[in-house]
């Protein structure tokens, strides 16, 4: 093999790995994104229910989209257990 094929292959071989990294990043930034829209969303529902509502979230420490991500899931989680909650309330 001469030495343009050698630099090809692994060019090519480099782009493939550095674009499947940024794939990865971006997934991970798309489900950031989709749990902070979640809350947000949901945060405004309850106030239109017209229960007083905590949305802020607490990002300190967290470094990476995952942990972000898990931090949002969890407030997601505590806002959903108050409309379910409100929700019952109001159908008794």
């Amino acid at each position: 093999m001469n030495t343009f094929s050698k630099t090809a292959i692994t060019f090519f071989t480099a782009s493939v790995i550095a674009t499947s990294a940024f794939a990865a990043d971006e997934n991970a930034a798309d489900r950031l994104q989709s749990a902070r829209g979640s809350v947000l969303a949901l945060s405004a529902t309850l106030e239109n229910m017209g229960a007083k509502v905590d949305s802020t979230v607490n990002l300190k420490g967290a470094y990476t989209y995952n942990q972000k991500t898990a931090i949002y899931q969890a407030k997601h989680a505590d806002l959903q257990s108050q409309f379910d909650a409100l929700r019952a309330q109001s159908a008794e």
